[in-house]
């Protein structure tokens, strides 16, 4: 018989309870709610910037991202609580809504940052890059506490980090892609 050890009893213990947690309180949706928040907000910023004011681009940010945001949840409550003519309850909606904020609070950072740099005298366009670069420092956050999370180590935890960060790359081609 195979011997656990202390440690990975106590690792084990904590996955189960952690998906034993209902869905709203799960540290991973938070996370994933995060890391598309952080694409949408890139993705805006890369087709609307540098042909909107920085005022304009960072309230379509997060008007944009408050419609995906409740347009998801709409989705989401609606096709996992109405079977058998049973609405979700108010807890349900409120848990539900507060585990997926960081969709719209993923923006904070790259548009504060798009914004302070336009205060500071950059251009319409490069204060746009400035935004795009805090979401790719973002979503290398998002990806380095996911491997860790998963406890992945080596090679695997850079992967996994970087294909997060190539995702706002993929953003910075399409906004360079547009601009010729």
């Amino acid at each position: 018989m195979k011997r656990v050890q202390p440690e990975q009893a106590t690792r084990a213990r904590q996955r189960d309870q952690s998906a034993q947690r209902p869905s709203g309180r799960s540290p991973g949706r938070r996370r994933a709610a995060g890391i598309y928040g952080t694409i949408v907000t890139a993705a805006v910023i890369a087709t609307a910037g540098g042909r909107l004011p920085a005022i304009s681009l960072s309230i379509a940010v997060v008007v944009t991202l408050l419609v995906y945001w409740l347009a998801e949840q709409y989705a989401e409550l609606l096709g996992e609580h109405t079977h058998a003519g049973k609405l979700p309850t108010v807890a349900q909606v409120r848990s539900s809504l507060r585990a997926t904020w960081p969709m719209v609070s993923a923006s904070y950072l790259p548009v504060a940052s798009l914004l302070l740099a336009r205060l500071l005298g950059a251009s319409v366009v490069a204060a746009a890059y400035v935004g795009l670069a805090m979401a790719i420092v973002l979503l290398l956050v998002y990806g380095w506490k996911a491997g860790r999370a998963s406890e992945l180590r080596g090679i695997r935890q850079i992967s996994v980090t970087l294909l997060a960060a190539a995702l706002g790359a993929a953003m910075v081609a399409l906004k360079v892609g547009l601009q010729h």
